[in-house]
C-alpha cells in the first residue's frame, strides 16, 4: 500500500480512536520517552477504565486476537500490534500511542482509570522538536517514573530518551 493511502486509513483510523476516549483536559509538563516491549497493552484488558473497547492486542503473527487473551509476556498469546507506532502526518503533527502516567492531583485521585484510552496532544518544547506535536492515545501504563507526568511513546526497536515536552489540551477536545 501506497503510504499516502496508509497515512490516510491510519488517520481515519485514528479519528475514530479519539472519538470513543475519555473527556480529560488536563495541562502540564511532561516528560516523554520511548518503548516497545511488545506486551499486551495494559489498556488492552475489559474493565480497566470507561471505555467502549480497550486497546487492540495481536498475536504473534500480527492478527487481531480476542480481548481476554493473555499477555504474551506471561505465556499468553496477546502482544502489542505493530501498527500501534507513530506516523507522520506532516513535517510537524504525528500521531501514536504511548505508556502514560499523571500525577493523581491531574487526575483527581484517578490512576489508569483516568488515562487509559484518553487521546493527548502532545507539544515538544526541547531541542530537536521544539515545534512539533504528536497526537497520542494512552495504550499502556508507565509506572517505572511515578513523580512526574509521562508519555512514553511505542516506538518499535528503540531504547529510551528522556526529553521535556509541554502538554497543551489534554485529551480529546477535538
Amino acid at each position: 500500500m501506497p503510504q499516502h493511502l496508509r497515512n490516510i486509513a491510519l488517520t481515519i483510523e485514528f479519528f475514530a480512536v479519539l472519538a470513543r476516549c475519555a473527556h480529560l483536559n488536563y495541562t502540564g509538563e511532561a516528560v516523554t520517552t520511548r518503548f516497545w516491549d511488545c506486551c499486551k497493552p495494559s489498556c488492552g484488558w475489559n474493565g480497566k477504565a470507561q471505555f467502549s473497547r480497550p486497546v487492540e492486542s495481536c498475536t504473534a503473527d500480527d492478527k487481531p486476537t480476542d480481548i481476554a487473551a493473555g499477555t504474551g509476556c506471561n505465556g499468553g498469546s496477546a502482544f502489542q500490534c505493530s501498527n500501534q507506532q507513530p506516523w507522520a502526518i506532516n513535517d510537524t503533527l504525528s500521531y501514536g500511542y504511548a505508556g502514560v502516567y499523571i500525577t493523581p492531583d491531574l487526575t483527581h485521585g484517578g490512576i489508569e482509570d483516568a488515562w487509559c484510552c484518553a487521546c493527548y496532544q502532545l507539544n515538544f518544547t526541547s531541542e530537536p522538536l521544539i515545534g512539533k506535536s504528536m497526537i497520542v492515545q494512552a495504550s499502556n501504563t508507565a509506572y517505572d517514573v511515578t513523580n512526574a507526568n509521562r508519555f512514553s511513546l511505542a516506538v518499535s526497536h528503540c531504547n529510551s530518551d528522556i526529553m521535556t515536552t509541554k502538554l497543551i489540551n489534554l485529551g480529546p477536545r477535538w
